[in-house]
């Protein structure tokens, strides 16, 4: 296979673990999974589905805290390495551009990505129904809320690390009202981010039985000099059941709804007891990488049974050589997606 470069900055401190021996999965887990367990704060019952990134010589974060109540809000959290969490004990007091409280009804599934000098966070929340909710901070220390992006009904929003041709740029998964097959990856693009246009569709669900009823957007893109590597979730439906794994896939560096190699194997399905066993069961859900481009080195952060967060290893070369060796990618997939 042909050697493959990160291009982003060195990370020498990030989380890793060595291959185990005898582990065939292009992904593996820590050994001290889950990171993050039930329980983390005196109101909130659950983290999972949460997002970490580095800030500062260590690391912060944006998680998923579903309250005793039954409300998912975003929680903001530190880190010395990544791996041990401590977190704010309520949760992030959103303001608007004029500095008034401005909270989401509901707050779920947070993304975290920097682009230029500013952090970027994007939520599931109501706007009448399931829409996009974005934020922005340069420091972590207040965060203003940005227009939301899309109309309902709307999910998996992720933004890409930096803009491509002058403009933002981002993925999301439009649905409908409920958790129905509807559901594949497209791409939009924003000069302001406010407005938002030049709709694409990148890629949907597959005759692959893991990702056969629908699929969204997970981790930020990772820039290669291969193209955007993209960590994303693939569900099928079984008697009992939603299954949620985890797949891989390139997009093309310069226009992203091309899909260039998409695995038809996933890379991670509930296996352990906590990915099998918990709120919901059977659900890897990625929304977040480290990455150190100067070993390859990636650990990705997914939540678990929506009730624990995990991490599981990988390198950019053995991943990108699995996609490779089991691309299935469409002449659909590899359309530009307009129409």
């Amino acid at each position: 296979m042909a050697e493959i470069k990160m291009l982003c900055g060195s990370l020498p401190d990030m989380p890793w673990q060595d291959k185990p021996e005898g582990c065939t999965s292009p992904l593996w887990r820590y050994s001290e999974n889950p990171i993050i367990d039930r329980n983390p704060l005196p109101n909130v019952a659950r983290i999972f589905n949460s997002a970490v990134i580095p800030y500062e010589g260590a690391y912060v974060g944006v998680f998923r805290g579903e309250q005793k109540d039954g409300v998912s809000h975003i929680y903001f959290g530190r880190s010395k390495d990544a791996l041990h969490w401590e977190f704010d004990p309520e949760k992030i007091p959103f303001k608007d551009e004029n500095g008034n409280d401005f909270q989401p009804v509901y707050a779920y599934d947070p993304r975290l990505v920097k682009v230029e000098d500013t952090y970027y966070t994007m939520w599931c929340q109501d706007m009448y129904g399931a829409a996009i909710g974005m934020a922005k901070t340069k420091d972590f220390k207040s965060f203003t809320r940005v227009e939301n992006p899309f109309l309902p009904f709307n999910r998996n929003a992720v933004l890409f690390p930096r803009k491509i041709g002058g403009n933002f740029v981002m993925l999301s998964r439009p649905s409908d009202s409920g958790h129905t097959p509807f559901g594949d990856i497209f791409i939009s693009e924003s000069k302001d981010m406010e407005f938002w246009g030049k709709h694409r569709h990148v890629m949907g669900r597959s005759s692959n039985w893991w990702e056969s009823l629908k699929i969204g957007g997970g981790a930020a893109p990772i820039e290669t000099d291969k193209g955007w590597l993209i960590f994303y979730h693939g569900v099928c439906n079984t008697c009992n059941g939603y299954v949620y794994s985890i797949g891989g896939a390139i997009l093309d560096i310069n226009e992203p709804s091309r899909v260039l190699h998409r695995s038809s194997f996933y890379l991670l399905t509930p296996e352990t007891w906590y990915e099998e066993r918990g709120f919901v069961q059977n659900v890897c859900f990625p929304c977040a990488t480290l990455q150190d481009a100067d070993t390859g080195r990636i650990a990705l952060y997914y939540g678990c049974a929506d009730s624990y967060v995990s991490v599981a290893f990988t390198t950019v070369q053995e991943v990108y050589d699995y996609i490779l060796a089991h691309d299935n990618a469409s002449d659909d997939d590899k359309s530009l997606g307009r129409r």
